[in-house]
């Protein structure tokens, strides 16, 4: 449950936990999906020395609270408190890819999109260039 969380995410278990949530969003965590949370951590510089064990904490910390009544909003007051505001683009964007990541986007997973939008105060403009680019990076064959 909620009393397990550390006391502080890291900005890089705020980021998992966003890429977690829209996953999990559907309740279908897909393994495209997985696969794309994977490469990110792995590559992406904002991950340097990350430590890959934290996901299994991050992500049992996103399924206790979708479990509660409110989740959704303890999850983005948890985010909002760890997470730089400059790190908000970023957090969408990688929402964006994990989102797209099995080329396909469901009516939960374009509703967390806009609840992310809306908590970090995306840009409507920003936000069609980030969507834009990471349709452009799954289209399928």
């Amino acid at each position: 449950m909620v009393n397990q969380i550390p006391h502080s995410l890291t900005p890089q278990d705020c980021l998992v936990a966003v890429m977690i949530a829209v996953s999990a969003s559907d309740e279908n965590i897909r393994t495209s999906e997985l696969v794309t949370i994977q490469a990110i951590v792995n590559h992406l510089p904002v991950f340097a020395g990350y430590d890959m064990d934290r996901v299994k904490t991050v992500s049992q910390t996103v399924f206790d609270l979708f479990g509660e009544e409110d989740g959704l909003d303890a999850l983005f007051g948890l985010i909002r408190n760890d997470l730089p505001e400059r790190l908000y683009e970023t957090a969408y964007a990688l929402a964006c890819d994990v989102a797209a990541a099995d080329g396909q986007l469901k009516e939960a997973e374009l509703r967390l999109l806009e609840e992310i939008r809306y908590e970090f105060n995306i840009d409507r403009l920003h936000a069609a260039a980030i969507e834009r680019g990471a349709r452009a990076r799954h289209v399928l064959p």
